[in-house]
């Protein structure tokens, strides 16, 4: 028994070191280089390392905090980020392993799961940027890990998890929302639930609050951990964007940018200014905001070229072979995406199902947590923006419910 378990852990483990070793082959042969978003948190996270403006109040800086730390001590230089990276895959593999270990799974499914997260395209990636997806997605597993545990003031350390999180994506405070929705519904007992949540707001908040009180001072009102909210939702809900992404918000029709009342305004009154346009905009419009929104999602599920123009952006790899991984990584992500998406479809009505008929027992909490997730990633991205890396942290999700997916099929044409 003893040998049997061993072999099963060794499983694991060596899964993960072929994935190290690959992403320091990785690491060798491509050599990205930052640009853009990947470039402002790299220039940011070097001046946090050599005691300069650790960024403005536009946009969250939480990730290139941490790099800047980093870089404090080991130097600032792309290859360390891409060793960061690479310990943080691995670290996201070892956290993964810990976490399907606490659901009740038979050991061979366990490890076809494991397998298909590990060796997820967007894992390696992900090595080669600049980019807080990989420590988002540690976070977010880390504090999963501690939601299945029996630790105790676990939902302490999640709210203090929860608002390091915030600090990399700001809308990520409403997860105390998602575990409130999980407990009331797994454990029937609403006084509890409503404690746990907001005992994750409170830590939540306590994490934030020193950036909340330095973006405060610098704008003179009171300011969230940061500004780029509004203006989001306003570039991506417009009669002129027709594709659900990035756009200039000085392209759209009779833009606000151009109003001398938005001249005048400090960043956070324009970031409100940018919210109430788009709001009324989608109030106005709501056939438009349901096909961007559409839109938003099939590209942050699809686009799995995405990811590849980011990774290889500045190496000397070829376009062809550029070409040809980008439609690899694209038909990979249709494959497993859609899937898997069916099936948390399917799979919600059969839990809604039984919250009607009150057959609590046989909602199994992993699976709930696991919906929930989803539908908070997608329902956010579905009304702001849709990029291929935002679907990064839900890869350990999309994987379990494509096994599923799988796995459902082959027995129902075993029984056919």
């Amino acid at each position: 028994m003893r040998l049997k378990k061993t072999l099963n852990d060794n499983y694991y483990m060596y899964l993960s070191l072929i994935m190290f070793v690959i992403g320091v082959l990785w690491i060798n042969l491509v050599n990205t280089q930052p640009f853009s978003d990947f470039y402002y948190y790299y220039t940011v996270a070097k001046n946090v390392a050599n005691g300069l403006e650790w960024g403005n109040t536009y946009t969250a800086v939480g990730y290139s905090i941490f790099l800047g730390f980093i870089f404090k001590v080991f130097g600032s230089s792309l290859i360390i980020v891409k060793i960061v990276n690479l310990i943080l895959v691995t670290m996201n593999n070892i956290l993964f392993f810990k976490i399907l270990k606490k659901v009740n799974l038979k050991e061979i499914d366990r490890k076809f799961i494991f397998a298909l997260f590990v060796f997820f395209p967007s894992n390696l990636y992900y090595i080669s940027l600049v980019a807080g997806e990989l420590l988002f997605t540690f976070i977010l597993l880390l504090a999963t890990y501690i939601y299945f545990s029996e630790m105790k003031y676990k939902y302490v350390f999640i709210g203090i998890l929860t608002g390091l999180n915030t600090m990399i994506k700001p809308f990520f405070i409403v997860f105390f929302f998602a575990i409130f929705l999980v407990d009331w519904i797994v454990d029937k007992k609403l006084y509890a639930a409503i404690k746990n949540c907001i005992i994750i707001l409170i830590f939540s908040a306590l994490v934030i609050s020193p950036w909340v009180y330095r973006n405060t001072q610098l704008v003179g009102q009171f300011t969230y951990v940061s500004n780029n909210g509004g203006k989001v939702l306003y570039i991506n809900n417009n009669s002129q964007n027709t594709s659900g992404r990035w756009m200039e918000a000085s392209d759209v029709e009779n833009s606000i940018v151009n109003t001398d009342e938005f001249k005048s305004s400090n960043v956070t009154e324009q970031n409100k200014m940018f919210s109430d346009a788009a709001k009324k905009w989608i109030k106005s419009h709501p056939k438009e905001f349901l096909i961007l929104g559409t839109k938003r999602i099939d590209n942050l599920y699809f686009a799995g070229d995405d990811d590849v123009s980011y990774s290889f952006h500045g190496s000397n790899i070829s376009n062809f072979i550029k070409y040809k991984v980008a439609s690899i990584s694209t038909s990979i992500r249709y494959i497993i995406f859609a899937p898997a998406i069916l099936y948390i479809l399917f799979y919600s009505f059969i839990v809604l199902k039984n919250i009607i008929l009150k057959r609590f027992k046989e909602i199994d909490k992993y699976s709930l947590y696991n919906i929930v997730i989803f539908y908070m990633f997608t329902v956010i991205y579905f009304v702001t923006e849709g990029q291929g890396r935002y679907a990064f942290p839900l890869i350990f999700i999309l994987v379990y419910y494509f096994y599923f997916m799988i796995k459902r099929l082959t027995l129902a044409f075993h029984k056919a």
